[in-house]
């Protein structure tokens, strides 16, 4: 072979090298769509920063970040194929699962701590005593609406109380209105709108350490939690109930895709913590405990190799 054609044939192939590299580094042809809850919430504000750290990892066009009603919204959206990626709470989750396990878990991300929600001069105090009076209940289809009902039922109260479905600002602005005796939260550690300044003092938690109990013995989803008295300037601690949320996806996602999503959301706890501090709790280790909801092959695949 003269030196001439050898040049030509070493550099056809290098060409071709270039184009398999490229065809073989990222995900370019993919299309992905996050549903994220309403624009207020921890899920959409994590959301944010994850499509862009997704984008950049696989090589993608940004994932679309869709605004939804919440967890059951969410799962729903997933299941329907109109949504890649999902944050859904994991009562919300087993629940679905149990009846449609079409879908499957990348990772377990933060924890949201109930909050049962009163005025401060208010003469409740005990989930019991909410008899017969008007309470806020979450967005409708919303993962608060769904646990406010939940517990509700637990609790024997479903028909002896008045309940609007609220998100948590007009929730808020009820309370102090008069509008509604109470209200229910679910969210992060603080919740940026009950820590307002001009909010906190007004308001008063539920302690629910009385009722854990009965909560646990039907749904071992929940865990008991504490959130502490400086959180809000609270005069003490209260005992509540914690619910994980999850990230999950349709089933029949590739299992590369899937790993690809679990390896960029672990590289980008650092930008998630900066969009909210409920990310300080996501993490490798916690991330695989996803159960009732099985890990995606995909991020199985992560998890063993991060030794997890």
């Amino acid at each position: 072979m003269t030196s001439s054609r050898r040049t030509r044939g070493l550099a056809i192939a290098a060409v071709l090298l270039l184009v398999l590299t490229a065809c073989t580094a990222g995900f370019g042809h993919l299309k992905l769509r996050i549903a994220a809850g309403n624009s207020g919430g921890v899920y959409y504000k994590l959301a944010q920063p994850l499509a862009t750290a997704w984008q950049a990892d696989l090589d993608i066009d940004r994932p679309e970040v869709l605004q939804t009603q919440g967890s059951p919204d969410n799962v729903t959206k997933v299941l329907t194929g109109q949504a890649d990626i999902a944050f859904v709470a994991a009562d919300v989750a087993a629940d679905s699962y149990h009846a449609h396990p079409g879908f499957a878990a990348l990772a377990r991300i933060h924890d949201d701590y109930l909050h049962v929600v009163v005025r401060a001069d208010s003469d409740i105090r005990s989930v019991s005593q909410l008899s017969g009076h008007r309470i806020a209940i979450g967005s409708p289809q919303s993962g608060v609406e769904y646990i406010a009902k939940w517990l509700l039922q637990v609790l024997g109260l479903p028909d002896s109380v008045s309940t609007i479905s609220r998100g948590l600002d007009d929730s808020v602005r009820a309370l102090l209105n008069h509008e509604v005796d109470a209200f229910f939260w679910s969210g992060g550690l603080p919740t940026p709108k009950l820590a307002e300044p001009e909010i906190r003092g007004r308001l008063h938690l539920l302690d629910l350490a009385d009722v854990m109990p009965k909560v646990q013995a039907r749904s071992q989803v929940y865990s008991t939690a504490t959130i502490p008295a400086s959180t809000y300037g609270q005069l003490v601690p209260v005992t509540t109930l914690l619910v994980p949320n999850y990230l999950v996806v349709s089933k029949s996602m590739p299992d590369d895709i899937a790993e690809a999503l679990v390896r960029g959301l672990f590289d980008a706890r650092g930008p998630l913590v900066a969009a909210n501090p409920a990310a300080l709790s996501i993490d490798v280790h916690p991330g695989i405990e996803t159960q009732p909801i099985p890990l995606h092959p995909g991020a199985l695949r992560y998890y063993r190799a991060q030794k997890t």
